[in-house]
């Protein structure tokens, strides 16, 4: 049976980590409000500049279309930005995404951008080909984030150099939920139900034509901020439940090792007792 030494030791390095989990789960809880506030109030806004570009799309000349409506059939590569963490210790959010990672098919080349050092070394180890990699911090992540990463995108998918970009992030339902979500960002498709769903009195100024490039790359830059606010957003639900998961699990390792150091302790004692007991029997 283990020493009553060996158990005190294993008890307070328990209690140690009990401690530092329990700071990393009251951090995570403390940015997950503001987190989760930022992301679900974007929302909106990035769905009406989803149909609002869908229909100006409508309006415009069908021989003119923008850039990025026109399919590129003829190009056999994509383009996948991977959003991750920075750091771990937040469950199975960084495996579930990395999974995505290598069940990604893609039958011609397929380029890659990586936001988040977990990412950036996961696609490095498949020896993937990386064109970019971005940090993705430990904070709310600013807007200023969006415009290297659409600059890339402008100059791969404007410059004919893949037929399509996709994302790949987590999207983020609630606290307890966060999925792995791959979408596509070029070219901008539109389905015949939302054709017919488009309001033929809805007038645009100045005129469709001048409207459709600058909304279009705003609509762009604000699908992959809000890849990347659900992302942080996820993260720290993720960290925060994973935490208080490990913390649970410590003090109730804390607990066995009690009861273990006490029935050590109360088998010491009764032993010392017999042996004083018979050396008297004995005199």
């Amino acid at each position: 049976m283990a020493s009553l030494l060996m158990i005190r030791k294993k008890m307070k390095a328990t209690s140690n980590v009990s401690k530092t989990t329990k700071a990393m789960q009251m951090i995570a809880a403390s940015k997950l409000k503001k987190a989760q506030d930022t992301a679900e109030a974007s929302k909106p806004y990035v769905g009406k500049l989803d149909s609002l570009s869908k229909a100006l799309e409508q309006r415009v000349d069908k021989d003119n279309l923008h850039q990025y409506m026109q399919p590129q059939e003829n190009i056999n590569a994509k383009l996948l930005i991977v959003i991750s963490p920075d750091k771990g210790f937040c469950g199975s959010l960084v495996t579930n995404l990395i999974r995505e990672v290598l069940h990604y098919s893609n039958s011609g080349k397929t380029y890659y951008i990586t936001v988040g050092k977990k990412a950036e070394r996961a696609v490095a180890g498949l020896n993937k080909e990386i064109i970019a990699s971005f940090p993705f911090g430990t904070t709310l992540p600013p807007y200023e984030t969006v415009f290297p990463i659409a600059k890339l995108v402008d100059e791969y998918f404007l410059g004919k150099k893949v037929s399509e970009v996709q994302i790949l992030s987590t999207k983020f339902q609630n606290a307890f939920t966060q999925t792995s979500i791959l979408n596509t960002l070029l070219p901008v498709a539109i389905t015949k139900q939302e054709k017919i769903a488009d309001s033929s009195v809805t007038l645009f100024e100045p005129n469709v034509n001048d409207l459709l490039p600058d909304l279009l790359q705003h609509y762009l830059e604000m699908v992959i901020y809000q890849s990347l606010l659900e992302s942080y957003a996820s993260e720290q639900a993720s960290r925060m439940i994973a935490m208080k998961n490990a913390t649970d699990n410590a003090l109730d390792m804390i607990s066995e090792l009690r009861l273990v150091y006490n029935k050590t302790r109360q088998e010491k004692i009764t032993n010392e007792l017999l042996d004083i007991g018979g050396g008297m029997q004995i005199a």
